[in-house]
């Protein structure tokens, strides 16, 4: 049975730091794209990053230079820190895997197995 499990959320003021975890069993993250998605209440789940075995990362625009996603293969983990955070960061952020055959998955359908998610708000 694959499980996700986020961790790491909470409640930061603007340009503070936050690193969120994701702990996989029942998969192997280097055999997988690992993604972190967030979704805002009244908005589109969006894809924020994601990482696969060779090390390739995608960052949404708007967190490039902010975020870095990565990984521990031996802890089975996938990292999110989150520095300078802003408030429109403030969203409900979800782990998703996608099996490693998919290229270059995007769209949140190409992932398969989801975790439960991690609040992160971020004030003003």
């Amino acid at each position: 049975q694959v499980r996700l499990r986020e961790s790491g959320g909470g409640s930061v003021q603007a340009g503070g730091s936050l690193r969120l975890s994701c702990t996989a069993s029942g998969l192997t993250p280097e055999d997988s794209y690992m993604g972190w998605y967030r979704q805002a209440p009244g908005t589109e789940c969006e894809l924020v990053s994601h990482i696969n075995r060779d090390g390739s990362t995608y960052y949404l625009d708007s967190v490039k230079g902010r975020f870095t996603i990565s990984q521990d293969n031996i802890k089975n983990t996938v990292y999110l820190q989150m520095n300078s955070l802003e408030p429109e960061d403030t969203a409900m952020y979800y782990c998703a895997a996608a099996p490693s055959w998919v290229a270059w998955p995007l769209f949140a359908s190409q992932y398969n197995y989801w975790g439960q998610g991690t609040q992160v708000t971020v004030s003003s």
